[in-house]
């Protein structure tokens, strides 16, 4: 018995639309894998996407800086030495002397003690004299009836020789200042000790011109 022509026609239209369903689900699920196929070859193609990768940021390296190196701190400078009760109460006639406090002149402290040159009063033994001449009264000043003194600054060595003599003040100026050198240069002193050797050792000497 054959079937009716309508029913062909209906069964060849669902046919038909199956077929087209099932073509479309086939494309949709190819996109959805990264499938694309080529019309022209029929080759399938997979389309790959990279993935984006930040770049490490570069580390900064760190330098340690050193702390500053700590200089060495200088030992203050010993005092002065004092000749006062060492040259008071001697006399020697005209003219008089009078000893005053030692001035710090001088202050090498490095190297050989023989080489250092202080003051009375850093040394552990202050200089003492031993031979002291007496100065001579200038003539001129005697003769004018002047009086005076003068002020001078005094070297004295390891061995108690006098080395340099410096003016550091003369009343009346120009009148007592040569004869006071020239005696001070002869006098002779048993040298300053320091930790146990003798150094040298600068002293103020006044030196006074009087008549009476």
């Amino acid at each position: 018995m054959i079937a009716p022509k309508p029913r062909r026609y209906a069964a060849a239209l669902l046919s038909a639309t199956l077929g087209m369903t099932l073509v479309l689900g086939s494309i949709l699920w190819m996109n959805r894998k990264g499938v694309v196929v080529s019309s022209e070859s029929g080759t399938a193609i997979t389309q790959l996407s990279a993935e984006k990768r930040e770049k490490p940021k570069p580390t900064r390296e760190l330098t340690k800086r050193e702390p500053p190196k700590k200089q060495p701190r200088r030992a203050p400078a010993p005092p002065s030495a004092n000749l006062g009760s060492a040259l008071a109460g001697l006399d020697f006639g005209l003219p008089q002397y009078e000893s005053e406090d030692l001035s710090a002149l001088g202050g090498n402290l490095l190297g050989d003690n023989k080489d250092v040159v202080m003051t009375d009063a850093s040394v552990d033994v202050p200089p003492k004299p031993t031979m002291q001449t007496a100065i001579p009264y200038p003539v001129r000043a005697k003769a004018q009836g002047l009086e005076g003194y003068v002020l001078l600054s005094v070297l004295i060595s390891p061995t108690g020789q006098v080395e340099r003599v410096k003016v550091l003040e003369a009343q009346p100026a120009g009148i007592f200042e040569a004869a006071a050198e020239a005696g001070v240069k002869t006098w002779k002193f048993e040298p300053a000790q320091y930790q146990g050797q003798a150094v040298r050792v600068w002293a103020t000497q006044r030196v006074r011109f009087d008549l009476s």
